[in-house]
């Protein structure tokens, strides 16, 4: 089981990273409609699916970085 972070979107591909900080270029037809940036993937015997908790997690803690950056 691989996980991917979405990064974008370009033409036909979502470009991704994965758990290492390589960036692979995955087919927007290979993963569910209703990803967006941000998210992140799981690749589990070929297919792809959201891990909602692991997108959760991750938008959580950008948030408390940015509160920690930003705060006066």
């Amino acid at each position: 089981m691989k996980k991917y972070f979405i990064d974008r979107f370009e033409g036909k591909y979502a470009v991704c990273e994965d758990t290492n900080g390589n960036k692979v270029d995955i087919l927007k037809k290979d993963i569910p409609d209703d990803v967006n940036e941000g998210d992140i993937i799981i690749n589990k015997d070929g297919i792809y699916y959201v891990d909602n908790d692991a997108t959760q997690q991750r938008r959580e803690i950008i948030i408390e970085k940015q509160k920690q950056i930003f705060k006066k």
